[in-house]
Protein backbone atom coordinates (compact mmCIF):
# COMPACT_ATOMS: atom_id res chain seq x y z
CA UNK A 1 0.00 0.00 0.00
CA UNK A 2 2.48 2.58 -1.20
CA UNK A 3 -0.04 5.22 -2.27
CA UNK A 4 1.38 8.61 -3.11
CA UNK A 5 -1.84 10.36 -2.07
CA UNK A 6 -1.74 8.80 1.40
CA UNK A 7 1.95 9.56 1.74
CA UNK A 8 1.46 13.27 1.00
CA UNK A 9 -1.85 13.59 2.84
CA UNK A 10 -0.49 11.87 5.94
CA UNK A 11 2.32 14.39 6.21
CA UNK A 12 -0.23 17.22 6.36
CA UNK A 13 -3.03 15.48 8.22
CA UNK A 14 -0.99 14.29 11.21
CA UNK A 15 -0.17 17.75 12.61
CA UNK A 16 -3.70 19.01 11.92
CA UNK A 17 -5.24 15.93 13.56
CA UNK A 18 -3.00 16.35 16.61
CA UNK A 19 -3.93 20.02 16.98
CA UNK A 20 -7.62 19.28 16.57
CA UNK A 21 -7.43 16.40 19.03
CA UNK A 22 -5.80 18.66 21.64
CA UNK A 23 -8.55 21.21 21.03
CA UNK A 24 -11.16 18.51 21.60
CA UNK A 25 -9.36 17.36 24.73
CA UNK A 26 -9.20 20.86 26.20
CA UNK A 27 -12.67 21.94 25.09
CA UNK A 28 -14.38 18.81 26.36
CA UNK A 29 -12.29 18.24 29.49
CA UNK A 30 -15.17 19.14 31.77
CA UNK A 31 -17.78 17.34 29.70
CA UNK A 32 -18.07 13.70 28.65
CA UNK A 33 -16.08 12.62 25.64
CA UNK A 34 -13.22 15.12 25.43
CA UNK A 35 -10.43 12.65 26.09
CA UNK A 36 -11.98 9.74 24.23
CA UNK A 37 -12.84 11.61 21.05
CA UNK A 38 -9.55 13.52 21.12
CA UNK A 39 -7.63 10.26 21.44
CA UNK A 40 -9.53 8.77 18.51
CA UNK A 41 -8.77 11.80 16.32
CA UNK A 42 -5.06 11.66 17.24
CA UNK A 43 -4.96 7.92 16.55
CA UNK A 44 -6.64 8.47 13.18
CA UNK A 45 -3.95 11.01 12.29
CA UNK A 46 -1.18 8.56 13.23
CA UNK A 47 -2.94 5.80 11.28
CA UNK A 48 -3.23 7.84 8.08
CA UNK A 49 0.43 8.76 8.47
CA UNK A 50 1.52 5.16 9.03
CA UNK A 51 -0.55 3.29 6.43
CA UNK A 52 1.75 3.97 3.46
CA UNK A 53 4.93 4.05 5.57
CA UNK A 54 4.68 0.99 7.80
CA UNK A 55 5.18 0.08 11.44
CA UNK A 56 8.62 1.65 11.84
CA UNK A 57 7.34 5.06 10.75
CA UNK A 58 4.40 4.81 13.15
CA UNK A 59 6.64 3.94 16.08
CA UNK A 60 9.09 6.69 15.14
CA UNK A 61 6.32 9.29 14.89
CA UNK A 62 4.75 8.19 18.17
CA UNK A 63 8.18 8.26 19.92
CA UNK A 64 6.96 5.98 22.76
CA UNK A 65 5.85 2.36 22.44
CA UNK A 66 2.06 2.25 22.14
CA UNK A 67 1.78 0.02 25.22
CA UNK A 68 3.69 2.62 27.26
CA UNK A 69 1.36 5.37 26.03
CA UNK A 70 -1.70 3.32 26.97
CA UNK A 71 -0.21 2.35 30.33
CA UNK A 72 0.63 5.96 31.16
CA UNK A 73 -2.93 6.91 30.29
CA UNK A 74 -4.38 4.22 32.53
CA UNK A 75 -2.10 5.31 35.36
CA UNK A 76 -3.14 8.96 34.98
CA UNK A 77 -6.82 8.03 34.91
CA UNK A 78 -6.33 5.97 38.07
CA UNK A 79 -4.39 8.75 39.82
CA UNK A 80 -7.18 11.23 39.03
CA UNK A 81 -9.32 9.46 41.62
CA UNK A 82 -6.81 10.00 44.42
CA UNK A 83 -7.68 13.60 45.33
CA UNK A 84 -11.31 12.62 45.82
CA UNK A 85 -10.29 9.89 48.23
CA UNK A 86 -8.00 12.30 50.09
CA UNK A 87 -10.96 14.67 50.48
CA UNK A 88 -12.95 11.75 51.95
CA UNK A 89 -15.26 11.68 48.95
CA UNK A 90 -16.03 8.74 46.65
CA UNK A 91 -13.36 7.63 44.16
CA UNK A 92 -13.14 9.87 41.04
CA UNK A 93 -15.09 12.70 42.70
CA UNK A 94 -14.06 15.85 40.85
CA UNK A 95 -11.78 18.24 42.73
CA UNK A 96 -10.85 21.78 41.64
CA UNK A 97 -7.64 23.79 41.89
CA UNK A 98 -7.85 27.54 41.26
CA UNK A 99 -4.79 29.16 39.71
CA UNK A 100 -3.67 32.76 40.20
CA UNK A 101 -5.11 33.87 36.87
CA UNK A 102 -8.55 32.63 37.90
CA UNK A 103 -8.28 29.53 35.72
CA UNK A 104 -9.96 26.57 37.36
CA UNK A 105 -8.25 23.24 36.72
CA UNK A 106 -9.60 19.99 38.04
CA UNK A 107 -9.06 16.30 38.25
CA UNK A 108 -11.42 15.81 35.32
CA UNK A 109 -8.68 17.18 33.06
CA UNK A 110 -6.17 14.66 34.48
CA UNK A 111 -8.69 11.88 33.93
CA UNK A 112 -9.39 13.01 30.36
CA UNK A 113 -5.68 13.23 29.54
CA UNK A 114 -5.40 9.67 30.84
CA UNK A 115 -8.30 8.52 28.66
CA UNK A 116 -6.77 10.38 25.69
CA UNK A 117 -3.44 8.59 26.12
CA UNK A 118 -5.08 5.21 26.77
CA UNK A 119 -7.17 5.44 23.59
CA UNK A 120 -4.22 6.71 21.54
CA UNK A 121 -1.98 3.92 22.82
CA UNK A 122 -4.56 1.19 22.34
CA UNK A 123 -5.47 2.18 18.78
CA UNK A 124 -1.86 2.69 17.68
CA UNK A 125 -0.91 -0.65 19.26
CA UNK A 126 -3.67 -2.29 17.24
CA UNK A 127 -2.57 -0.53 14.04
CA UNK A 128 1.12 -1.28 14.58
CA UNK A 129 0.35 -4.94 15.22
CA UNK A 130 -1.39 -5.25 11.86
CA UNK A 131 1.09 -3.18 9.89
CA UNK A 132 3.96 -5.28 8.71
CA UNK A 133 7.17 -4.05 7.21
CA UNK A 134 6.07 -5.13 3.72
CA UNK A 135 3.58 -2.24 3.57
CA UNK A 136 6.37 0.34 3.54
Amino acid sequence: MNALILRVAGRFLLPMALLFSLYLLWRGHNEPGGGFVGGLVAAAGFTVYALPRGRAALLAALRWPPAAVAGTGLLLALLAGGPGLLAQAPFLTHQWVLTEGGLALGTALIFDVGVYLAVLGAVTAFVSYYLDEETA
